[in-house]
Formats: C-alpha cells, sequence, structure tokens
C-alpha cells in the first residue's frame, strides 16, 4: 500500500495548500491566468484519486477495478498536462506560433493517449495485469512520457527565455514557473524508468508547492492591494479630496455600532448646504459651479481641520466632531457662521449649517443625531435667504 498512501499524502497536502482555489462555489477574482491555474489544480486533484485508487486495487489485485483506475490515471494524467499547458501560455500572454505550437502539443498529447488506450482494450500497447494480477507496462506508456516530458521542457525553455527579458516580480514568477516545469520533466523521467513508484504525484506536489509560495501568494497580494487601492478610491470625493457618500455610510456603521455598545460618550454632526449652487450652474455653467462646492469644502476643511469632513450629495457636506473639535465646536461653528453672515453681506459664497450632538439614553442610532442637525441647517438656510432679501 505505499504507492496508494504517497497518492493520498499528496491528494491531503495538495487540498489544504490551495484550500482557497478548491473550494467550491468560492468566488475569487482571478486573472484569467489564475483561473487556468485553478482548473489545473481540480485536475491535478482528480488525478490524484485516479492515483491512489489505482495503488489500493492493484495492491489488492483487485484486476478489473484496476484496469478502470489505470484507464482514469492516464487520461487524468495527460489531461493535467494540458491544463498546466494552457495555464502557461495564459501566464506568458504572448500569441505566437511557439505557443501554438505548446498548446497543439498538449492536445495532441491528450489525443494520443486516449486513442492508445482505447487499442488498449484490445491490444495491451500501454499496459497489461498478468495472470497473476501484476501490472506491466510498454512501449506507449513510455512514450506518453517521453513526450510530456519533451512538452515541459519546450514550454520551460520558453519561459526562461522570456524571463531573462523581462524585470521585477514578472521576472521572478518567470523563473518559477520555467523550473517548475523542468522539476515536472525530471519526475517524468523518473516515473517513466520506475511505474511502482509515484514520483509523477511526487513532481506535481512539489511544483504546486513551489507555484503557491512564489507565485500565487504574490497573486493575492496584488489582488488584496488593488482592491484596497480602488476601495481609497471610492472613499474619496472624486471633485473635492474629501471623503466621500460611500465613506460616509460605512462610518455611519461604525458609529451605531458605538452606540449600541455603549462605547460612545461625545459625539457632534455638523450639516452643511452650499447656497444657491442651482443659480451658479443655471447662470455661470456646470464647470463653475464644481469650482463653487471646490470652494466650499476648502472653507469647511479649514475651519475643522481636525474632523472628518465628508460630501454627501451635490452640494451638501457633513463634519463628524469629536474630541478637540466636539470640545469646541460652539467656537468653531460661531467662528464659521459668523465669515457666512459677512459673505451673504458682499456676495461671495454662502454656505447654511446646522448642528446637533449625541444624547445618551435618546439616541440609538447616527441618523437621530443627523435628522436634527439636518432640520437646523434648512432653519439657518431660511435666516440667510431672509437676511439676504432684507439687505437686497
Amino acid at each position: 500500500m505505499y504507492y496508494a498512501s504517497v497518492g493520498l499524502l499528496a491528494l491531503i497536502l495538495h487540498c489544504i495548500i490551495n484550500l482557497e482555489y478548491l473550494k467550491p462555489g468560492r468566488s475569487l477574482d482571478l486573472s484569467v491566468a489564475m483561473e487556468r491555474y485553478r482548473i489545473f489544480l481540480y485536475s491535478l486533484a482528480i488525478f490524484y484519486v485516479f492515483d491512489l485508487s489505482w495503488g489500493v486495487f492493484s495492491n489488492i489485485r483487485f484486476i478489473p477495478i484496476a484496469y478502470i483506475m489505470t484507464l482514469s490515471f492516464f487520461v487524468s494524467m495527460v489531461w493535467t498536462v494540458l491544463m498546466w499547458t494552457k495555464f502557461v501560455v495564459a501566464y506568458l500572454d504572448r500569441n505566437n506560433r511557439f505557443v501554438s505550437i505548446i498548446t497543439i502539443g498538449g492536445w495532441g498529447i491528450v489525443i494520443f493517449e486516449i486513442v492508445a488506450l482505447i487499442v488498449n482494450l484490445f491490444k495491451p500497447i500501454v499496459f497489461h495485469f498478468d495472470s497473476q494480477g501484476h501490472y506491466h507496462t510498454t512501449s506507449f506508456r513510455f512514450i506518453t512520457l517521453m513526450l510530456q516530458l519533451v512538452l515541459h521542457l519546450l514550454s520551460s525553455s520558453y519561459t526562461l527565455r522570456i524571463a531573462t527579458n523581462s524585470e521585477g516580480r514578472v521576472k521572478a514568477h518567470h523563473w518559477t514557473i520555467g523550473i517548475s516545469g523542468l522539476v515536472m520533466a525530471v519526475f517524468i523521467a523518473l516515473q517513466a524508468f520506475f511505474p511502482h513508484i509515484p514520483f509523477y504525484s511526487v513532481g506535481c506536489l512539489i511544483v504546486t508547492c513551489i507555484i503557491h509560495t512564489y507565485v500565487v501568494q504574490d497573486e493575492k497580494q496584488d489582488q488584496k492591494n488593488a482592491i484596497g487601492s480602488a476601495k481609497q478610491i471610492a472613499l474619496k470625493d472624486p471633485l473635492t479630496g474629501v471623503k466621500s457618500k460611500r465613506a460616509f455610510q460605512e462610518d455611519k456603521i461604525l458609529i451605531d455600532q458605538r452606540i449600541t455598545t455603549l462605547e460612545l460618550k461625545e459625539l457632534g454632526v455638523i450639516v452643511f448646504d452650499v447656497n444657491d449652487l442651482k443659480k451658479v450652474n443655471d447662470t455661470l455653467g456646470h464647470e463653475q459651479g464644481d469650482q463653487y462646492i471646490i470652494e466650499g469644502s476648502v472653507l469647511i476643511c479649514k475651519q475643522f481641520q481636525h474632523s472628518p469632513v465628508y460630501r454627501i450629495g451635490g452640494d451638501e457636506f457633513v463634519v463628524i466632531l469629536e474630541g478637540d473639535d466636539y470640545i469646541q465646536r460652539k467656537e468653531l461653528l460661531e467662528n464659521f457662521d459668523l465669515r457666512m453672515e459677512e459673505n451673504n453681506q458682499t456676495g461671495k459664497i454662502v454656505i447654511s449649517t446646522g448642528m446637533d450632538v449625541f444624547r445618551p439614553g435618546r439616541d440609538f442610532d447616527f441618523n437621530s443625531i443627523f435628522t436634527r442637525a439636518d432640520q437646523r441647517m434648512y432653519e439657518r438656510k431660511k435666516l440667510l435667504k431672509s437676511t439676504t432679501l432684507k439687505s437686497a
């Protein structure tokens, strides 16, 4: 049972190392190449199952099942070679004659093996079991393995040649894939001469460990970095550079959690509305309207330098006050409102404000505070507009 034990160990380690890729139904945002690698891993897992099954049934001399497992072993083996070839081609991302030759070679080996196994049903040209139940190999098995060896050598040499002209992480990845192919070629050669030792499974396991360590982990980190960068972009308002509405929604959830767990003690909310934006858009154009919004955000950020500023609508901003800004909230808001009253008389940009604070025991979510602050902002807007009319 030595042969089957190695196959079982290879399958277990394969599933542990590549669990994230092998989980059924797991949605991964993979590149084309890594999706091909995922298919290769599935193919390899199936091969391991047939490999260890062959070891079990050939050992107990259960010839009918052992024969079927042998057929399955060879088919899954060449299919795995094809999936590896497809992965290498996708990873190299080249479209030339040599790549076409490698791809055709992978399919050619599969077709050759299937035809040979069909013939083997009538005449043992690949393998056979004698009357005592002993397994014997014949010439076409050796030919199949040599064809695989040549294909691995060709794809590896091409990959390594590309690696020499690459730089940085791409160069390291190409070297890893190229060397992995050479490692596999060595174990295929050993399997060809020692059919009763599971060199092929051992080689596949070593190769996937190498790829996992030096390629897959880097790909996962690159994916995390890309997601992180995309999230950072989504959390920033593209026009003003302050925090976006999405960031506001996420921070609201965190504040609600702090309210629920009684961690929140002090918090203030100020709602801002840039007056007359529609008038600016209609008379001066939307480009000037955008500049009007940017000017408003600059005024808010300068006054509330130590608090997060969010743009939650076209002309609406929110500031969440904690710490020193919360303690000085009245002074900060009064100074801001005084400047807006001056602007209101001189025809400069005017921003309406409304502030309210968290009331422990009475407020059970952020929206309660926000609603009150928003209402005060509308009251302030009415006051500023009426003042403008009187002065006019």
